[in-house]
C-alpha cells in the first residue's frame, strides 16, 4: 500500500490529471495541469510548489554529530557555519559514490539530511564503527512534510508568510514561523533557479500548504510534478540517482559504480591535498586522483538544433519539441573516420524550450571533456538509429545571477 505525503489530502483534490506514481513508497504527481510546459514555465517564469516529502530525512544531534559526519561525507561539514546548508556526498571504502544528498546546519551539534534511499543502517554501523554513540542519528522521515518552493518569484511569494526569506542568503538555512507552524526554511532546491524549501512538521503540512497557495495566488503560483522538476534539473546540470547514476551499494560490476571526479563533482575535492581529514573512501580517492585514472567524466552536452531537425526531417516526420524528456541510454561516438567509434553515453535527454535547443547529460573520457569537443549523438528517429552533432558544454546549461544573488542585489539591478 503506498503512503501518502503529510500534503496528499489536499494536492489530491488539486492533481487535474488524476495520474500518481511512486516515489520511495509515496504517491507523487508526475504532473498537475494537462500540459507540462505550465508547470515547466512556471519555474522559469513565476514560482512553481512541489511536494518532496518523500525523501529520506535523517537528524544527526549531539556530540558526535559533526564527528561522524566530517567522517561519513566527501566534503567537510565541519567547515560549514550554523545556518548554512551544503550539497555533498558519501561513498564506500574504494571512492565509489553511494549516495549524495543535503546537509543543513541548524546548530554545532544539529544536521538534517536528506538522501534519495534508506541510509539509517549504514550511518550507525558507521558510528559504531567509530566507537560513537549509533543514537546520534534518527530517521526523521515521518515527522516531517517538504515543501520547494522554486522560481523567480519565490521570495516574493515567501515575504508575506515570513521576514526570514528577505535576508537568507544561497544555501542559508533558517528557523522561522509559517501560518503558526515553525519549519525549516533553506534557500535550496533542485531546479537551478531561485528557490526555497521548508521542512513542515506534520502537524502543520496542510495549514503550511494553504498559505503557500494563498500568497502566490497572484504571482501565478503553479504545482508541479516531478516530470518538470526532471526538466529544469536537466539544464541546471543536476544529476539523478539511478538515472545519471546509481549507487555503488546496488552494483553488480564497476563499470556500474562512480566515483565523485567520474560523476563531474571534482569541486568538492578541491581542498582534499590542503586537509588531512579522514573520510570514507579518502584513501582510494586520492590514489585516483594522483594516478589520473579517472575512467571518465559526467557532463553536459549541447546538440546543434539544425542537425537535430535534419534526421527527424530526412526521416519525413517533425522534430519534437514539446515536452521532451527521456531517461534512457543513448550511445556517443567520436567524429573520426572510424564508423561508430564509441566514446560513451547519455543518461539524460530534454528539448529544452527555453533555450531552444535539445540538452544531455553525459560520460566521456576525460580527453574528450573539452569545451566545444565535437561528438556524435545516437538517437533513435523512427526506429533507427540516427547520429546528430552534439559538441561538449560543461554540466550548467541554465545558470541565472538570481539563484545566488541577494536580496538587495535584485532590488539594486
Amino acid at each position: 500500500m503506498p503512503q501518502l505525503t503529510p500534503f496528499q489530502p489536499r494536492l489530491a483534490a488539486l492533481n487535474q490529471t488524476g495520474i500518481w506514481k511512486h516515489w520511495a513508497g509515496h504517491l507523487v504527481a508526475p504532473a498537475y495541469q494537462h500540459s507540462v510546459s505550465t508547470e515547466y514555465y512556471a519555474i522559469r517564469n513565476s514560482a512553481a510548489l512541489l511536494d518532496t516529502s518523500p525523501l529520506y530525512k535523517l537528524r544527526f544531534a549531539g556530540p558526535d554529530a559533526e564527528g561522524l559526519l566530517r567522517h561519513a561525507m566527501v566534503r567537510d561539514v565541519g567547515q560549514v557555519a550554523d545556518g548554512r546548508a551544503q550539497y555533498t556526498c558519501w561513498c564506500d571504502h574504494r571512492g565509489y559514490v553511494l549516495q549524495d544528498g543535503v546537509i543543513l546546519r541548524l546548530s554545532s551539534d544539529e544536521f538534517l539530511l536528506t538522501a534519495a534511499e534508506p541510509t539509517l543502517k549504514y550511518f550507525r554501523d558507521l558510528a559504531t564503527s567509530l566507537g560513537m554513540d549509533r543514537s546520534v542519528v534518527t530517521d526523521v522521515s515521518a515527522d516531517f512534510g517538504i515543501l520547494a518552493l522554486q522560481g523567480p518569484l519565490s521570495r516574493r511569494i515567501l515575504a508575506r508568510l515570513t521576514g526570514a526569506a528577505a535576508g537568507l542568503r544561497y544555501f542559508g538555512v533558517t528557523r522561522c514561523s509559517v501560518a503558526g507552524h515553525d519549519v525549516t526554511l533553506s534557500r535550496t532546491g533542485y531546479t537551478g533557479d531561485l528557490g526555497y524549501e521548508l521542512w513542515v512538521p506534520r502537524g502543520g503540512a496542510l495549514q503550511v500548504l494553504d498559505a503557500l497557495l494563498d500568497a502566490g495566488r497572484g504571482d501565478n503560483l503553479t504545482l508541479m510534478g516531478t516530470t518538470a522538476l526532471k526538466m529544469a534539473r536537466v539544464e541546471a546540470g543536476l544529476l539523478l540517482m539511478d538515472v545519471d547514476f546509481h549507487s555503488a551499494r546496488h552494483a553488480w560490476v564497476d563499470e556500474q559504480r562512480e566515483t565523485p571526479t567520474e560523476l563531474g563533482w571534482g569541486w568538492m575535492l578541491r581542498t582534499l591535498d590542503r586537509s588531512d581529514r579522514d573520510f570514507v573512501g579518502r584513501e582510494a580517492i586520492a590514489r585516483e586522483l594522483a594516478s589520473g585514472s579517472s575512467r571518465w567524466t559526467t557532463t553536459g552536452l549541447a546538440v546543434d538544433v539544425h542537425d537535430y531537425e535534419r534526421v527527424h526531417e530526412e526521416a519525413g516526420v517533425l522534430a519534437p519539441r514539446h515536452e521532451v524528456y527521456e531517461e534512457t541510454t543513448m550511445s556517443i561516438y567520436r567524429r573520426s573516420e572510424t564508423p561508430w567509434d564509441h566514446a560513451g553515453y547519455a543518461t539524460s535527454f530534454h528539448y529544452s524550450s527555453l533555450l531552444r535547443r535539445p540538452l544531455a547529460l553525459a560520460k566521456i573520457p576525460l580527453e574528450l571533456a573539452v569545451k566545444g569537443t565535437e561528438l556524435d549523438l545516437e538517437l533513435t528517429v523512427i526506429r533507427r538509429p540516427r547520429n546528430v552533432l552534439a559538441r561538449v558544454h560543461g554540466a550548467a546549461f541554465f545558470n541565472p545571477e538570481r539563484k545566488t544573488a541577494n536580496a538587495e542585489e535584485v532590488q539594486s539591478t
